[in-house]
């Protein structure tokens, strides 16, 4: 049934929330894990699923991201695969950007005409999980439904922060809610055993959603209704088979820096409840980089992707990416490093000495802790980051402070000495 789907990945809008990390980047093309792109992880469910016609919408800073699936998602020659930007555009019929996620689709779909479908699958460019969509698409023919929508159960506590869907015995969804502050018994639904246990009885959207074709175009032609989860899905729950399909894996929004902090972090845990390890892997643009290289380190839970070079002291529960060089003496303690672009040649690393500033990397003698370092990055020698007393959030110009996490901005340079 795979065949017959067509997939959707909105790439988000200016992903403020995400900022600096999205400053000179769309929000799918953000490092995570060190080697991979958040867009990799929808793509590699869909390929993993068997679907292989993809698109992939965006229109804010989309140029890392061209790149990325350029460089990245290569097919046969005989195979109708692709995986393709859809960037915004103006048209005669539309001078406008993309005003939300349903106008996203709207606007893209003279493109998907092209083809033969019966079911779009949409999906969000900035979550971690991993999901068979067959299962999903099976349900969706089984009950004949219009559209599907994958829920998760979650906690009465995280409630507000989720669009609550309300299910029948069935599985139908009788009513939606977005984002409700208080009452929430009415929105109880019927849950697994074990997701009541755990007292997950209430539905989020995961903002995964199923839509058969003819549907889909109906519900977005003639009108400008510009969201899915505002408009589109709620007006929809009365009128048409709205059906829950129910994910009780891994899942989790990472949207906001706190959330992409842990997320990654998360990923150093002895059984991480993301597996990077799964014999599905996930898919990435394939580098030829050397592996890493360590000398007198003490690492412990870190993840350290190829071609670094360490001569740290130690290194604790930090995610560690391509092409990182760390030198003699130096302290990383919960960070996500994400690595550099490029090597300096020796030539330039000692111009750099001679000029007395940084090279690339993390120098000798450093402390850091709590901090995300964006690519490309310069710290000198001996420089103290999130050593001290709390930070107030703010941009500091080199640098942000959210949450009580340090964020290094891209192609930063800090100078030798230097205490955040």
């Amino acid at each position: 049934m795979t065949s017959k789907v067509i997939c959707i990945v909105l790439g988000g809008g200016q992903g403020s929330r995400l900022s600096p990390l999205t400053a000179t980047r769309s929000k799918p093309a953000v490092p995570i894990a060190g080697k991979y792109r958040l867009v990799d992880i929808p793509i590699s469910n869909c390929l993993h699923s068997g679907i292989h016609r993809i698109y992939v919408l965006t229109q804010f800073n989309s140029a890392s991201l061209n790149k990325h699936i350029k460089n990245t998602y290569h097919f046969s020659s005989f195979s109708e695969a692709f995986v393709d930007i859809l960037a915004a555009e103006q048209t005669p019929s539309s001078v406008a950007w993309f005003q939300g996620t349903a106008d996203a689709v709207r606007q893209s779909l003279h493109h998907l005409a092209v083809h033969e479908f019966d079911y779009v699958l949409i999906l969000s460019g900035d979550q971690l999980y991993q999901m068979d969509f067959e299962d999903m698409i099976e349900q969706h023919i089984e009950r004949h439904a219009d559209i599907s929508i994958a829920t998760i159960p979650v906690h009465v506590n995280d409630v507000p922060g989720f669009g609550i869907l309300k299910t029948n015995p069935d599985g139908l969804i009788t009513s939606f809610i977005e984002k409700p502050k208080s009452n929430f018994e009415p929105w109880v639904s019927e849950v697994s055993p074990q997701m009541e246990a755990e007292g997950r009885v209430y539905l989020a959207s995961m903002g995964i959603y199923l839509f058969n074709r003819k549907l889909l175009y109906d519900l977005l032609e003639g009108n400008e209704r510009t969201d899915f989860g505002k408009e589109i899905i709620p007006q929809s729950i009365s009128e048409h088979t709205v059906v829950s399909y129910q994910y009780e894996g891994y899942w989790t929004d990472i949207g906001t820096i706190p959330s992409f902090f842990e997320a990654n972090l998360g990923l150093t845990d002895d059984i991480p409840q993301f597996n990077l390890f799964d014999k599905k892997p996930i898919y990435t643009r394939a580098r030829m980089l050397p592996p890493s290289k360590m000398s007198g380190t003490h690492v412990d839970k870190v993840i350290i992707a190829d071609g670094c070079i360490i001569n740290a002291s130690h290194i604790t529960r930090s995610i560690i990416g391509i092409r990182t060089r760390i030198g003699f003496g130096s302290i990383i303690e919960n960070c996500y490093l994400m690595g550099s672009d490029n090597y300096q040649t020796l030539e330039q690393i000692e111009e750099s000495h001679l000029s007395q500033t940084p090279p690339m990397g993390i120098g000798d003698r450093c402390h850091i802790m709590n901090a995300i370092i964006d690519k490309n990055t310069c710290i000198g020698d001996d420089v103290q980051i999130n050593c001290g007393e709390k930070l107030e959030n703010g941009d500091y110009g080199a640098y942000v402070v959210q949450d009580g996490i340090v964020i290094i901005k891209k192609r930063a340079v800090i100078p030798n000495g230097t205490i955040i």
